[in-house]
Formats: structure tokens, C-alpha cells, sequence
């Protein structure tokens, strides 16, 4: 028994695996995105079948949220952790042997089941922790995943032999020394009861956070669906401005990440509406850059946007999980993470299919991230109102 105990890993090593695990997830859904060009030439399919297959991993996340998101406030974080784990190892040999759009398909839905089961266990389990630090790391986690997975593809793909393959074996062999480290971290929750019950969907709150929410619900899905369409038509969109390599396409996601991840560092101290307000700003002047640079056809101004673009991320989704988050108790939060997970992959995912058919049938890729940017502005504009006016209402 002392010896099993010794072997736990301490509360610090135990944040920063569960972080990690959160990146990887993260990076994994990002890994396609500078091989979408290249499965494109192979397989011959257009961009909505490039949306399409960028929003089914959004799709099944959101019905593995609904069904799975709370179950670890009932058995536990570790067991539904090394199962997520194990399904996204699947997901990624998937990838590996894909051999046409079916098989595509097939390795993001896996992958989507996996990162939903994944998401409001490793976010719950790391503020059962440390809330403050939790908070931060479920903030930054997503734009360091993103963007390095994006990254790394992208230079696998451009600097090593089999392209279509590398990327996904370097990720089989991080989740491998992750899934040992879920095996030796201690428990955060007791188990309770009601685990097959709370496998039903439902989409409720606790009445002192249904407030919070509704203010934070356009934020969450403007700087989403930002990231949803980067992440689907970036690479394209920087091809149709100028042709140059993969690397510079995979960069794409990379800058929108690593400014996302730099804004919620410089904002960990402020307060909620102030990181709210900020990425807010942020995101609507990232927007008009991107739109003026599409339109001159300036890929140096679409970086600019991406960067600004990525600060509205960072400090919009940050915000939000500072407004709501400290306001749940220990026992709803894998619940309440998963249903704000919920409104974030509606946004990933919806627009963006609705950007590839737009790209088909309304005119091309500038003109649809013209259309796009204008969409976000707007969003944008609603949630600054929503904030401005909970303000307001606040009691003083």
C-alpha cells in the first residue's frame, strides 16, 4: 500500500498530465488540417466534402458531451480519461490506414467520441485540483493543441517521408506515455451513484449559473467558429492569396493559436468582464483586418488578422470560463464544462460546413471569408451588447 501510494504522481505532476492530455487531444484534431490539401489531389473531393469532414468531428463531439460529459462526476475522471484515451489511439490507427473519404470520415467521428468523453473529465479533474490554475490551463490548452498539432503536421508533411502517416504515430506514441500517466495519477472524485443515468442527454444548468451563461453563449460561438473555419479553409484561403508551401499554410492555425494561448497568459490576473471585453475588441478589429486583407489580397494582413483573431479567441473563451466556472460547485462541473463544450463545437462545426457550400456555390473562398469575417463581426457585436448589459444589471 506504501509503495502504491509513493507511485501516485503529486497534485502539480498530476495538472500538468491532465493539461497535456488536453493538448494532445487538441493537437490530434488539428493534425488533418494541413493534409486536407493533399487528401483533396488523392481522393478528388471538393471543400464542402473538406467542411463535412472537418464538422463531423464537431458533431460527434457534441453527442459524446451529451451522453458521456458528466459521467466521470459519477465514476470517477481516471476510468473515463484511459477509455477516452484508448478511443483516440483508435481514431488515429484510422488515420493511419485511410485509404479514401469513407475512411475519413470514420477516423474523425472516432475521434470526436473520444475528445467529447475526454473534455469535461481532464477540464474537471485539473480545477478539482486547483481552480485557479485549472481555469487557466482549460484556457490556454486549446490554442497550444491547436496549434502545435497544426504545426507539427505541417512540417512532418514538408520536411519527412510519409506524409499522411508521421504525424499520427508521433501522436499514437504521446497518448501511449499519457495513458500510464492516467494510471499512476490519483483520483480527484469520489464515485457516486447515478452513472447509467447520467448517460441520458439533457441539457440543464444550475439555476446560479443560467445567467452567466446566456451572456457568455455568443462569445463562445463567434470565436469558435473562427477557429472552425481556420481550421477547415485557412491553409486554402492562404493558397488562394498567394501559392506557397504547407508549412505556411499549417502556420495558419499556429499564429491564430499562439496568440489565442499569449492573451490568456497576459490575462490570467483580470478580471472576468475585462477578458471578456478584451477579447471582444479583439476579435472584431481581427475581422475587419481580415476582411480589408483579403480583399488587397495581403497574406501579411491575413496574418495580422489571424493574430488579433487569436487574442478574441484566447481572452473571449478565457472570459467565459472565468465567468461561469467559479460560480459551480465540484459536483457539476464536468457537467457544466460539457454543455459550454456543447455551444463551442456548434460553433466549430456548423458555420464552417455552411462556409464550404458557400465556397462551391456563392462565389470562392475570398468571397466566403469575406462573408464569414462579417458573420463574426456581428456575433461579435451581440456578445459585446450582452456584456455591456449584464453589466449593467449587476447589483452594486
Amino acid at each position: 500500500m506504501v509503495t502504491a501510494e509513493r507511485a501516485r504522481l503529486s497534485p502539480r505532476l498530476s495538472l500538468v498530465l491532465l493539461a497535456s492530455i488536453l493538448v494532445s487531444f487538441l493537437a490530434a484534431s488539428a493534425a488533418p488540417t494541413p493534409l486536407y490539401g493533399i487528401y483533396q489531389e488523392r481522393w478528388h473531393f471538393s471543400p464542402i466534402t473538406t467542411t463535412v469532414v472537418f464538422a463531423v468531428y464537431a458533431v460527434a463531439v457534441l453527442a459524446s458531451l451529451l451522453t458521456f460529459g458528466k459521467l466521470s462526476d459519477h465514476v470517477g475522471r481516471r476510468p473515463v480519461l484511459a477509455v477516452a484515451i484508448a478511443v483516440q489511439m483508435v481514431s488515429l490507427v484510422v488515420f493511419i490506414f485511410a485509404n479514401g473519404v469513407p475512411t475519413l470520415l470514420a477516423a474523425r467521428l472516432v475521434q470526436g467520441l473520444a475528445a467529447g468523453t475526454a473534455t469535461g473529465a481532464v477540464g474537471a479533474a485539473m480545477l478539482d485540483i486547483d481552480r485557479a490554475r485549472g481555469t487557466l490551463a482549460n484556457s490556454i490548452a486549446p490554442g497550444i493543441g491547436t496549434g502545435s498539432g497544426a504545426l507539427l503536421s505541417a512540417l512532418l508533411i514538408q520536411f519527412l517521408p510519409a506524409p499522411t502517416r508521421l504525424v499520427y504515430v508521433v501522436l499514437l506514441a504521446i497518448l501511449l506515455i499519457q495513458a500510464l500517466g492516467v494510471a499512476l495519477m490519483p483520483e480527484t472524485v469520489t464515485p457516486t451513484a447515478g452513472a447509467r443515468r447520467s448517460l441520458r442527454p439533457e441539457i440543464t444548468l444550475p439555476r446560479a449559473v443560467r445567467g452567466p451563461v446566456l451572456v457568455v453563449v455568443p462569445v463562445l460561438f463567434a470565436v469558435w467558429a473562427l477557429a472552425g473555419f481556420f481550421g477547415a479553409l485557412g491553409p486554402a484561403l492562404v493558397r488562394a492569396l498567394m501559392n506557397t508551401s504547407i508549412v505556411v499554410g499549417g502556420l495558419v492555425l499556429f499564429v491564430f493559436a499562439l496568440f489565442g494561448s499569449v492573451a490568456v497568459l497576459l490575462l490570467r490576473n483580470s478580471a472576468a468582464r475585462t477578458v471578456m471585453l478584451t477579447g471582444i475588441v479583439a476579435l472584431i478589429l481581427g475581422m475587419i483586418v481580415t476582411l480589408v486583407s483579403v480583399m488587397a489580397h495581403s497574406v501579411i494582413g491575413l496574418f495580422v488578422g489571424l493574430a488579433l483573431g487569436g487574442v478574441g479567441f484566447g481572452g473571449g473563451f478565457q472570459g467565459s470560463l472565468k465567468t461561469v466556472m467559479p460560480l459551480v460547485e465540484a459536483h457539476e462541473r464536468a457537467r457544466v464544462l460539457s454543455l459550454m463544450y456543447i455551444v463551442c463545437y456548434i460553433g466549430f462545426g456548423l458555420p464552417t460546413v455552411i462556409a464550404g457550400f458557400l465556397v462551391v456555390y456563392a462565389g470562392g473562398l475570398p468571397r466566403t471569408a469575406d462573408e464569414y469575417s462579417a458573420a463574426v463581426i456581428l456575433l461579435a457585436l451581440v456578445a459585446l451588447f450582452g456584456v455591456r448589459r449584464a453589466t449593467k444589471m449587476a447589483p452594486g
